[in-house]
């Protein structure tokens, strides 16, 4: 039980650090914005790594954003009431 708790704050830490990824500090000076990045414009092609990378990041900013508060709340209190 201890090692499905560990993966899971784990799981939870690492969705944290991609969501909260700012894109116009971080993002766009190693080439990874959504902003530069325009595939329909031919700015590049879909199906190479860094595209792949860039939507992955755009999806998990957009998809668990509003999941990750209720689930970090969600930890914070059982640290909190159990430690």
């Amino acid at each position: 039980m201890l090692l499905l708790g560990n993966f899971l704050y784990v799981i939870v830490l690492a969705i944290n650090a991609i969501a909260v990824l700012s894109e116009d500090r971080l993002l766009a000076r190693i080439n990874l914005s959504t902003s530069t990045y325009d595939p329909a414009f031919g700015a590049g092609d879909s199906q190479s790594a860094k595209a792949k990378v860039i939507n992955g990041i755009a999806s998990v900013r957009l998809v668990t954003r509003i999941p990750l508060i209720a689930v970090n709340t969600l930890i914070v209190l059982y640290e909190l009431i159990l430690g």
